[in-house]
């Protein structure tokens, strides 16, 4: 019934930008924390940003200065804008929604950075 729906991922070249957005079907999206988790082939999913209800961001220290979380309550929608690419950010990036006990999941986007 709710569903977490990804769109943005695709192939950009090293030092080039995306934003990554995530779309709740679900009324309470407004107070939940959000995320955005990647994993790279042959490595553990790994935390890339979070963000509250209320819009105070966390960044993982690899992606700080680089990538910016946002969110849209009205819109159920949180974004992660990445600038500086790296190759090393060549991932899938998954949307998480934190309902307390629990965490959805979105289906994954594809982002391949290349140089």
């Amino acid at each position: 019934q709710v569903q977490l729906v990804e769109s943005g991922g695709g192939l950009v070249q090293a030092g080039g930008s995306l934003r990554l957005s995530c779309t709740a079907s679900t009324s309470i999206f407004s107070i939940n924390n959000m995320a955005w988790y990647r994993q790279a082939p042959g490595k553990q999913r790994e935390l890339v940003a979070d963000i509250s209800p209320g819009g105070r961001p966390n960044y993982a220290d690899s992606v700080k200065g680089r990538f910016t979380i946002s969110r849209d309550n009205a819109k159920n929608t949180v974004y992660l804008q990445m600038s500086s690419l790296k190759t090393e950010d060549t991932a899938v990036y998954y949307c998480n929604r934190q309902a307390g006990w629990w965490w959805q999941w979105g289906q994954g986007t594809q982002v391949t950075v290349s140089s």
